[in-house]
């Protein structure tokens, strides 16, 4: 049954009319609210809708306005020059110095644009304008860019660095990696650079609605419930009684509001659990119900630190551990504000209001609501009020006596270039002598969850080793953690067993996986959020192309598609075992859909054209497709490759050479195309 819709419109004017019956009405309905937990808050149901922020600012406005000021609330937006922090100069250039590609973001009018380009000596071999959708990052640190194709959002190749003052290259795009328009912002990105964005299921990058900046939802929970129950003028005495209506974090379980503020404020490698998706967490949930967040942790090492690391490093502290120790013996517990017992982000961080904004007065009393004021205005008459800080008056006086600047030290994150950021691991300033040590591994600690799973673990390692780091000693790691002697392991953990066997390259092994779970039915799956199912089934069906079984491939590569239709990589995959199969209407309109659906998908021009050639006969249809490939992806190996087998079909063998030529100059190991170099070397 459809819910009917909650009517806001006239909300404010009832909320008026009704609080003459404050008193009587809150006396009624606070009784009930002693005793719960935070297993019963409203938003934790999946009844309970989200109204947007729109609707919190009719009662809220005061916190509204301060809030959308903070770089949460400028999180994400539409790009305009007036949401842009940058300096736009026509003598702006990125260069990418391994590819050559270079970039000149620009105006025109309100909207933004990026200029790609390539250069042959002095002159301009190609060139490419893309216009730029959205903006991400308040432009405190950074402005980074995404564009929207069709609805596919990927993020462009321009990042602008405040604090430097420049545009360079975005994270992750440096040293040869610049995959140019091409990478895709999922979930995982999007979830927390903004608000509940509807992803278009069996996707990865499509989406139905992207809002404008994280909002008040992500941090207090959907509030369908509390508008619906305080617009028939059901209040609770907040001073008394917890809301259960609404999430106020600070009313939560200092673990479980952790788990807020860490839902997003400890990057790392994020491990999904079974059956879930970014956007199922809900404040007032354990974070591990969802997810379980790990990162590499190096003896020697403590002193670096990750953009988004604030929460991980700030459990890295003794001030913290010391205060939950506290708080669990403390006499003063407070059960509506628990985190006033203990340290947590919101002691220093008022969430509505913009750092900006906040003076460092505020962060050096809370260093001082545990450490004596003496450590600021030390009492010469009584030697011991001094040693909370060892630190001599005037070295304190040339920092401003703040605690900060020593003890939380501003310096470089090791993951984005060109940005200078707080250091959240509280401890004593780190000398040069105690930096110098060896770095060495220790291992992929689990951050949020200190019980985590062995087969959880291996999924890091799996992760860790496909995202981040191609040492094929993660894999060795990841598989001894995996139970699978037995029919009852393998189909328990059949999803882990082949991504692990898939990364290692064991096909064979693979489908032994597949045979003993599944038989001859094969791993059906199902659709989910994170497609998980359906990369399962891409990877048995490459297996089985790469032990030459195209009919088994063929079958798994539509599972994929099946479960996750609007992933390109599993339908060109499908289309090309069809067009080995020789099933070309079927492989036809597969391509077709890809390119309806993303028309920028390089790969599916590439086999098509390959296909209107070889099955169709089609010269021109052909050159088409390779044409295009070649104008969104000019230096593209197998686009090249492609057309230099178009000019031999013409038989134009001295064009082909010289694009084979150019081929070998970019990609010397080809050996496709140093078999045809020689084949034509005696052309003149």
């Amino acid at each position: 049954m459809i819910k009917a819709p909650i009517n806001l419109s006239n909300i404010l004017f009832r909320l008026i009319v009704m609080q003459a019956l404050w008193l009587y009405l809150s006396g009624c309905t606070n009784s009930h609210k002693e005793g719960k937990n935070e297993t019963e808050y409203a938003s934790l149901n999946d009844s309970t809708e989200y109204v947007g922020m729109a609707t919190c600012r009719q009662c809220h406005s005061t916190i509204y306005d301060s809030y959308i000021q903070t770089g949460m609330g400028q999180s994400f937006g539409i790009a305009e020059r007036e949401r842009s922090s940058a300096v736009f100069s026509p003598h702006s250039i990125i260069r990418d110095s391994v590819l050559g590609y270079q970039y000149h973001p620009y105006l025109q009018s309100d909207s933004l644009y990026v200029l790609e380009f390539l250069m042959n000596g002095k002159d301009t071999s190609y060139q490419r304008r893309v216009h730029i959708n959205y903006i991400v990052g308040s432009g405190q640190h950074t402005n980074s860019h995404i564009r929207n194709v069709n609805d596919y959002l990927y993020q462009v190749p321009v990042t602008y660095y405040t604090q430097d003052g420049k545009w360079d290259l975005p994270p992750g795009f440096e040293g040869g990696f610049n995959s140019r328009f091409g990478r895709k912002i999922e979930l995982e990105c999007m979830s927390c650079h903004n608000a509940m964005p509807q992803l278009v299921s069996g996707s990865e990058n499509k989406y139905l609605k992207v809002p404008n900046g994280i909002d008040c939802e992500r941090c207090h929970g959907p509030g369908g419930r509390h508008v619906e129950e305080k617009s028939r003028g059901i209040f609770v005495d907040t001073s008394k009684y917890i809301d259960y209506t609404i999430v106020n974090p600070s009313k939560l379980s200092i673990n479980l509001q952790m788990d807020v503020c860490q839902r997003c404020h400890i990057q790392g490698n994020a491990i999904l659990n079974e059956g879930k998706s970014f956007s199922d967490f809900r404040p007032g949930m354990p974070l591990s119900s969802v997810m379980n967040v790990f990162m590499p942790v190096y003896a020697g090492d403590d002193d670096k630190h990750i953009m988004a690391s604030h929460a991980e490093r700030l459990k890295m502290s003794k001030c913290f551990s010391s205060s939950l120790e506290n708080s669990a013996t403390s006499e003063q517990k407070n059960n509506l504000k628990p985190y006033k017992n203990a340290l947590t982000c919101i002691t220093c961080h008022n969430p509505h209001v913009s750092v900006k904004h906040t003076g460092k007065e505020v962060f050096n009393a809370a260093c001082l609501s545990c450490h004596s004021s003496s450590v600021i205005e030390p009492d010469r008459e009584n030697s011991k009020n001094q040693s909370a800080c060892t630190e001599s008056e005037s070295s304190r006086r040339a920092v401003g006596n703040n605690c900060v600047s020593c003890h939380m030290p501003s310096n470089s994150s090791i993951d984005i270039p060109h940005v200078v950021s707080t250091d959240h691991y509280i401890r004593k300033p780190v000398t040069l002598k105690d930096k110098a040590q060896i770095r060495e591994f220790v291992g992929l600690i689990c951050i949020n969850n200190p019980d985590v799973d062995s087969v959880t673990r291996a999924k890091a390692f799996i992760s860790y080793y496909e995202k981040f780091s191609s040492n094929p000693g993660f894999l060795d790691s990841a598989k001894g953690l995996i139970p699978s002697s037995t029919k009852e392991d393998i189909e328990k953990h059949f999803k882990v067993l082949v991504h692990w066997a898939f990364l290692k390259g064991d096909y064979p092994q693979l489908l032994h996986y597949n045979k003993v779970a599944w038989g001859a039915a094969g791993f059906k799956g199902r659709v989910e959020a994170s497609n998980s199912d359906a990369w399962t089934s891409y990877r048995i069906g490459q297996a089985f192309e790469q032990v030459g079984d195209p009919v088994a491939a063929e079958i798994n590569y539509q599972l994929a598609v099946d479960k996750a239709r609007f992933q390109p990589d599993f339908r060109n995959k499908l289309a090309s075992i069809q067009h080995d199969l020789k099933k070309v209407d079927e492989a036809i309109n597969n391509y077709q859909f890809i390119l309806r659906e993303n028309p920028e998908f390089v790969p599916a021009y590439t086999n098509y054209g390959f296909l209107l050639l070889s099955e169709k006969g089609d010269v021109n249809g052909a050159k088409i497709m390779y044409q295009k490939a070649l104008s969104l992806d000019p230096l593209n190996e197998q686009a090249r490759l492609n057309m230099a087998g178009l000019l031999i079909y013409q038989k134009k063998y001295s064009e082909a050479k010289i694009l084979i030529k150019e081929i070998l100059k970019l990609y010397p190991n080809n050996s496709q195309a140093r078999s045809l170099y020689a084949k034509f070397s005696q052309i003149k």
